[in-house]
C-alpha cells in the first residue's frame, strides 16, 4: 500500500475533512458527536490508518465547516457524506458514528443503501422512552433559549467517569473548546435533530440490512446498553459489545477500548 501525508481539504458546500492513511486501502469515514469536532479521533486515527483509508470531517455548524445551508435534519447530514463520499470519488465506505454520528449513518444506510459496507455505531441513542425523550427534548429547547455553552456543564457530569477530569482537564478544555466554536443556529439545529431524530430510527421498515458493530458504555445515561440491544435486534447481521464502567466519552477515556474492537470488525467485513 502507498501512503501520503495527511491532507485536509474542503468540499463545496463547506465541509472541512482529513484524510489519513494507504491511498490504496479501504476507506473509512468517522463521524464525531454533537458539540465536539473531527479532533475528538485524534488518539483513534493513527491505528485506524494503519489499515484503512480514514476520512474524519467536522459535521455542519461544526469545527472548521460551514453551517448546513437548509434546516438540519438527519437527511441533510446523510446528504453531506455523500457530498464528501463523492468529493473522493468513493463509491462506498465504511462509515463509524459515534453518539448523533450513529444515528447519521443509520439514516445515511437507509436513503443510500449503495454507499455504506458496513457501520459501526458508537454510544448512539435509541427509543428512549416518554420520560427520557422529554428530557432530551427539554435540553434542546434550553439550547435553542440560552445558547450553546447552557447545558456544558451537565454534559460533563454525563459524560466523563467521576474523576477523570481532575486527572485529565485537557479532556474538559478539548470539549468545551469545541463546544465554543459551534456556529449558535448550527448547533440549535443539530441538538433538535438529536433530540427528535432519533424517532425516525426505530423499527425501521424494511429493517438495515448491513454489516453492523453497535457499542456503548456501560454507564452512559443517554446511550444506554438497552438501547444498543435494542438497536441490533432491529439490525439484520449486528454484533454488540458493551464497554464496562465508562460513560458517554468513553472513547476519550480509553481509546484503546474502541479502537481494538472497530479494527476487529472491520477486517472481517471489509469488502
Amino acid at each position: 500500500m502507498s501512503t501520503t501525508p495527511p491532507v485536509s481539504k474542503r468540499t463545496a458546500s463547506g465541509t472541512a475533512y482529513d484524510v489519513a492513511g494507504p491511498d490504496d486501502a479501504y476507506p473509512v469515514v468517522l463521524i464525531h458527536g454533537l458539540g465536539l469536532s473531527r479532533e475528538l479521533w485524534a488518539n483513534h486515527i493513527p491505528a485506524l490508518a494503519a489499515t484503512h483509508r480514514v476520512v474524519s470531517y467536522d459535521l455542519y455548524g461544526h469545527g472548521e465547516s460551514a453551517p448546513p445551508s437548509t434546516e438540519a435534519t438527519l437527511a441533510i447530514y446523510a446528504e453531506q457524506i455523500v457530498e464528501l463520499l463523492n468529493d473522493l470519488s468513493l463509491d462506498s465506505a465504511a462509515i463509524v458514528g459515534f453518539s448523533i454520528g450513529g444515528m447519521i449513518n443509520r439514516r445515511l444506510v437507509l436513503d443510500y443503501p449503495d454507499r455504506v459496507s458496513s457501520l459501526v455505531i458508537l454510544n448512539s441513542p435509541h427509543d428512549r422512552g416518554a420520560e427520557a425523550q422529554h428530557a432530551v427534548e427539554t435540553r434542546a429547547g434550553t439550547v435553542r433559549e440560552q445558547g450553546a455553552m447552557s447545558t456544558m456543564d451537565a454534559a460533563l457530569k454525563r459524560w466523563f467517569t467521576p474523576g477523570h477530569l481532575n486527572e485529565h482537564p485537557e479532556h474538559e478544555h478539548l470539549v468545551r473548546g469545541w463546544r465554543n466554536n459551534v456556529d449558535p443556529e448550527g448547533y440549535a439545529q443539530a441538538t433538535w435533530a438529536l433530540a427528535h431524530g432519533v424517532r425516525e430510527l426505530i423499527a425501521p421498515s424494511p429493517p438495515i440490512r448491513c454489516p453492523s458493530l453497535v457499542m456503548t458504555c456501560e454507564h452512559d445515561s443517554g446511550s444506554t446498553p438497552a438501547m444498543a440491544h435494542a438497536i441490533a435486534a432491529e439490525t439484520v447481521g449486528t454484533e454488540t459489545i458493551v464497554v464496562p464502567r465508562l460513560q458517554h466519552l468513553g472513547l476519550m477515556e480509553a481509546p484503546s477500548l474502541f479502537v481494538d474492537p472497530i479494527l476487529d470488525f472491520l477486517e472481517r467485513h471489509t469488502p
